[in-house]
């Protein structure tokens, strides 16, 4: 049932540029191949992951974690739990378990999509097919840092640290312009 919903979620997305369409497509093909195995993180090296780029109502800063395995900035986000009812729900229960403030959703469609391998500090894992969402937080509100971060913190869109994996500027600037053509 998740898949299927995330499956008509992307189908119906409309990808920034011809390059994040084919992506789209690759995801849809690996639903279409995977099926509900595809959310398993114990289902094989390469699965679904769902995050959530957390702003202020102004959208002038994010909110990011030092993930501890990555050893990096990123926006916060998980592994996709057997009680969670949809891929936009793990996204919003992973922003407020690791940055411990509670998130008002912008939608539960998908702003996002990004596939990336990763390094051998985190495990069995090898490729993360992320599904990115967004949500703003209360004005002022002071994160929390949790088990899975070494660090949570609000930085300027405009000004990211400089330990961030490699294209996040970019895939945050165009989660920042799908928004703003969101009425």
């Amino acid at each position: 049932m998740i898949v299927g919903a995330l499956a008509r979620d992307l189908a119906a997305w409309h990808p920034p540029s011809p390059g994040m369409a084919r992506l789209r497509d690759d995801y849809l093909a690996f639903l279409d191949e995977r099926g509900s195995r595809a959310l398993d993180r114990d289902g094989g090296r390469e699965h679904l992951t769902s995050s959530c780029f957390v702003f202020t109502p102004d959208r002038s800063s994010v909110l990011l974690c030092f993930h501890r395995k990555g050893r990096f900035w990123v926006q916060l986000g998980g592994h996709i739990e057997n009680a969670d009812a949809s891929v936009s729900e793990a996204a919003f229960r992973e922003a407020v378990e690791e940055g411990g403030i509670p998130v008002d959703p912008v939608s539960v469609l998908p702003v996002d999509v990004d596939r990336h391998a990763l390094s051998a500090g985190f495990g069995r894992c090898a490729v993360h097919w992320d599904v990115g969402f967004a949500a703003t937080a209360t004005a002022g509100s002071v994160p929390v840092v949790s088990d899975e971060s070494d660090d949570v913190r609000w930085w300027p869109v405009d000004a990211l640290p400089s330990a961030v994996p490699g294209g996040f500027g970019d895939r945050l600037s165009r989660v920042i312009e799908a928004l703003s053509e969101r009425p």
